[in-house]
């Protein structure tokens, strides 16, 4: 293990997250409205002295600079706020909805991620052939295709095929798991479609190039398995690529699993937000997008660790 190499992406993770909470901090003081009237007019009377109470118990009668770190201060203390209108700590509120979008997102990139890499060494090694040639269309087809209107078509698809199929709501997994699965078919494959068809695409450019490669010719040469070839050495240098798309592509997830958990009425952290935003709930929102985005930089940050494992030249040349 190279430390130097994992203390600098570290550091690099730290200055992100602080970036990133900056970045959240701003934007949502950007919303339109008067945040206090909004959150207060749909139940109680606003007054000045409801306005000013409630200001000061968030902490926005205090100057910009004065109010992020208050918040993250707090933050460090494990004490991310408290929602305005249910009145619980806002941890506990992401931790009741997260299970769905992680589950969904874990679901969809096992299955994008997996099925990508045999179409796309398929794609390769027929390169030329009408299998090729089709797979390579409907990839691109895959990627032209928003993930909510597949979702939508799914839906309607289903309903007229199955009547009896069950396609929008959410059950836990550990209360009834064939249900749980069976509600996360559509959606998973909504939004997993695209990644596939992404990351297919990708392989089959790295995989033409590690085939054209010396090695692979002396590999040949010498009698080793075409199957061996492909899959065990050519697909080794292709994976540096792919592992950095993977984990670039748990960014669009999380954020396509907003619009894809409002499609199939699923309470995932996409409708928190959108709840969210809809209330200016502003502990609740902070909080919310800034765990979705640190989950996205901590997932490039272990991607990062991975690629000193499939090639440690990496960390020599950092």
């Amino acid at each position: 293990m190279n430390y130097k190499y994992l203390i600098n992406r570290i550091f690099d993770l730290s200055i992100v997250l602080i970036g990133i909470s900056i970045i959240v901090f701003s934007m949502i003081r950007l919303i339109p409205g008067d945040a206090v009237a909004i959150m207060l007019g749909a139940n109680t009377e606003i007054t000045d002295e409801a306005m000013n109470e409630l200001r000061s118990r968030l902490g926005l009668d205090k100057s910009i600079i004065e109010q992020y770190f208050f918040w993250v201060s707090n933050i460090f203390k494990g004490d991310f706020g408290t929602s305005i209108w249910t009145g619980r700590p806002v941890i506990d509120e992401i931790y009741l909805n997260a299970w769905p979008t992680i589950e969904l997102t874990v679901l969809a990139v096992l299955i994008g991620a997996g099925l990508s890499i045999p179409i796309g060494c398929f794609m390769a090694i027929s390169r030329g052939s009408i299998s090729e040639i089709f797979a390579r269309v409907t990839a691109i087809a895959g990627l032209t295709i928003p993930s909510f209107w597949l979702g939508i078509v799914s839906i309607f698809l289903v309903a007229k095929l199955f009547p009896s199929f069950i396609a929008l709501g959410y059950v836990p997994f550990f209360e009834d798991p064939i249900e749980n699965l069976k509600r996360m078919v559509l959606p998973v494959f909504a939004l997993s479609l695209p990644m596939i068809a992404n990351l297919s695409r990708l392989i089959r450019s790295a995989m033409l190039d590690a085939l054209s490669q010396h090695y692979i010719r002396t590999a040949k040469a010498k009698g080793v398995s075409n199957f061996s070839t492909v899959y065990k050495h050519a697909l080794r240098n292709a994976l540096i690529p792919y592992i950095t798309s993977v984990g670039v592509s748990v960014g669009y997830l999380l954020g396509g699993s907003i619009v894809i958990e409002q499609v199939f009425a699923i309470p995932g952290l996409g409708r928190l937000v959108l709840g969210a935003i809809a209330e200016r709930n502003y502990p609740l929102l902070q909080s919310s997008i800034l765990v979705m985005t640190a989950a996205f930089v901590l997932v490039n940050f272990i991607v990062d660790i991975l690629y000193l494992f499939i090639d440690p030249r990496i960390s020599r040349n950092d």
